[in-house]
């Protein structure tokens, strides 16, 4: 019984714990817009749809001050600079996502 109970915390913790890309994304949507779809500040070409793997790379590029596209790096930089590799991960899913 105890081993149950202890699985059904950890399995709740786990899912507490689990980035959320919609979340996430909510600050994102300022400049990319709700849907994605948005040339941020005129700029970016629209994300919404993106693989997740280019944008996993460009998200660390970001956070790593390594990436600069249209001339965003450093606003960029600031947005991912909290972000973990799993939100990273969970907001790149959300914005492939976005059709």
């Amino acid at each position: 019984m105890k081993k149950i109970a202890l699985a059904m915390l950890f399995a709740g913790t786990t899912s507490l714990l689990m980035a959320d890309g919609a979340a996430l994304y909510a600050k994102c949507a300022g400049c990319h817009g709700k849907d994605g779809k948005t040339k941020a500040l005129g700029k970016s070409d629209p994300i919404a749809g993106m693989a997740v793997d280019a944008l996993v790379k460009d998200l660390e590029g970001y956070k790593a001050g390594t990436t600069n596209k249209h001339g965003m790096g450093g606003v960029m930089k600031g947005q991912v600079a909290s972000y973990s590799a799993d939100d990273i991960k969970a907001v790149a899913t959300y914005i492939n996502g976005l059709k």
